[in-house]
């Protein structure tokens, strides 16, 4: 033990100076704040630091919903995502259900008061969806442009397969500009076609006087049978080309090898495998012939028994001094119905159908 030690403390045991200075200079060692010449409160390194942070928070809280909205966007770009989706879905279905549900409330307010419609409907009269067959024979209109419209179809996909098999799976001359015109007829409105076949279905053909009593077109199918699927031809061409152009030929050679013709491998493998592009092609055409008028308004008389569609129907209620609107639209919702069964019944194949293709695999 060295002398200083001895120093320490004293005789009777208490403390002497020296020890007392030694823990002071200690204690200073351990705790600088006690030279510093504010009282211990250490200053920051940063002089303006907890200035910036309160101004931030002032600014955070001074901030608009839109404006907090827009930051937690841009860090959760999800956010936007989600609400562009539901702002569109919205958008949609307001456009494409308010003319539906403007109908039904027109068609179940009783005639006579129909100015007074805001929301709902005027009263209750749910009869007149009956009252639209007792006026008119409205279901054969409807019969009418069920079967047009079925015969358009048929004339189209068969036609289009066809094409769409030369155009889609064989080399020829001149195979893209003939893609090309075919295309181009698509173009031209319809009203272009009509003085030249008005005159070709009203002019009279021996053919036709055991058939028709006065020899011509008009009054009949074939008038609007004829030049609707001719209209709406390149468009099935179009979509049934590129279908069959991505079925592999080795499929079609193994059916051949089996001793099945081209027709034969068409009708047998093509077209099976490619159910979603006939299907697409198909129920578009259905829709477009059964909702045509031009063609079947100018080549028919407007009478049920002479073929006229489902629009001369509608169009029926209005007379020469009174328009019936609750009948007419209870009868566009009766109209309508037969095309939104075949799209919910079809819906998958149309939307594989026009998705096809967009993928590069």
């Amino acid at each position: 033990m060295s002398p200083n030690d001895y120093d320490e403390t004293r005789d009777d045991g208490t403390p002497s100076e020296s020890s007392d200075e030694s823990a002071n200079v200690r204690g200073n060692r351990a705790d600088p704040r006690r030279h510093l010449p504010d009282g211990g409160r250490a200053p920051s390194r940063l002089a303006d630091g907890g200035a910036t942070l309160g101004a931030g928070g002032d600014a955070e809280l001074d901030r608009g919903p839109f404006s907090r909205w827009v930051d937690r966007s841009i860090q959760n770009p999800q956010r936007v995502y989600r609400a562009m989706f539901y702002v569109a879905a919205i958008f949609f279905l307001f456009t494409t259900l308010f003319p539906f549900y403007w109908l039904l409330m027109v068609a179940l307010t009783p005639e006579g008061q129909l100015r007074d419609i805001v929301f709902t409907p005027n009263g209750f009269n749910p009869g007149a969806f009956v009252e639209v067959f007792q006026t008119l024979p409205f279901h054969w209109y409807m019969f009418n442009s069920f079967v047009i419209a079925t015969a358009s179809t048929v004339l189209v996909l068969v036609i289009a397969s066809l094409a769409g098999y030369a155009f889609g799976r064989l080399e020829f001359p001149g195979k893209t500009p003939l893609m090309l015109l075919v295309l181009v007829v698509s173009f031209f409105p319809p009203a272009a076609f009509f003085i030249p076949l008005n005159d070709l279905f009203n002019t009279p053909v021996e053919i036709l006087e055991p058939v028709m009593s006065d020899g011509t077109l008009y009054n009949t199918p074939g008038a609007m049978v004829m030049p609707i699927s001719a209209i709406f031809m390149p468009l099935a061409i179009f979509i049934l080309t590129t279908f069959y152009a991505q079925i592999p030929d080795g499929l079609e050679d193994a059916a051949r090898v089996e001793g099945t013709t081209r027709l034969g491998a068409l009708f047998r493998v093509i077209i099976p495998l490619s159910a979603p592009g006939v299907a697409t092609a198909g129920v578009l055409t259905f829709i477009a012939v059964y909702n045509e008028f031009f063609f079947s308004f100018l080549m028919t008389d407007g009478e049920a028994e002479n073929w006229a569609p489902i629009l001369d129907g509608i169009l029926g209620y209005q007379g020469q001094y009174e328009i019936l609107f609750n009948l007419m639209a209870a009868a566009s919702i009766i109209g309508v119905l037969p095309v939104a069964i075949l799209v919910i019944v079809a819906q998958e194949k149309i939307v594989s159908g026009l998705t096809a293709g967009a993928l590069k695999e």
